[in-house]
């Protein structure tokens, strides 16, 4: 097989802040045309958005996809909820590590490879707030050595 390029959409940054992400995987999902041609556009927001195992299916749930401006009736509803394509046996896997007790499963990132959309899905556990106030107090004292370093050059 050839080497397949990859062009990414959309990167679920609040998911990384939010939550602990244990183990992630590909998933393709099953989109419409237009839908395609919007996220060629990149038109695409995550706000909260997440995923649900349904009758041995799992689906993404509120991922907008703004409508294709040419579309016309061939549009469908930005927020429908999306099956993500995976094997039977990761998803009763994945069945039983969500049922385990804390964890869900929430999309990372969305991106092209080839001319396939392919959905980065994270196996996460919920932060708690000092969790989050540490990530933030990092984050600052990593920027703010960043800023000295540049002064002193």
């Amino acid at each position: 097989m050839g080497d397949k390029s990859t062009k990414t959409i959309a990167t679920n940054r609040k998911a990384f802040f939010d939550y602990f992400v244990t183990e992630s995987l590909e998933a393709g999902i099953e989109l419409c045309g237009t839908e395609v041609k919007s996220l060629r556009k990149g038109n695409l927001s995550f706000k909260d958005s997440w995923c649900e195992i349904a009758s041995g299916e799992i689906f993404v749930h509120s991922m907008h996809i703004s409508p294709y401006e040419q579309g016309n009736i061939f549009n469908r509803d930005p927020v429908r909820k999306r099956r993500l394509l995976l094997h039977k046996r990761e998803i009763l896997r994945l069945f039983g590590v969500v049922k385990q007790g804390g964890f869900t499963l929430v999309p990372l990132s969305v991106y092209f490879k080839g001319s396939l959309v392919k959905v980065q899905l994270g196996v996460c556990k919920g932060k708690r707030n000092f969790d989050k106030r540490q990530a933030i107090a990092q984050r600052s004292a990593k920027r703010e050595i960043e800023q000295r370093m540049k002064t002193r050059e």
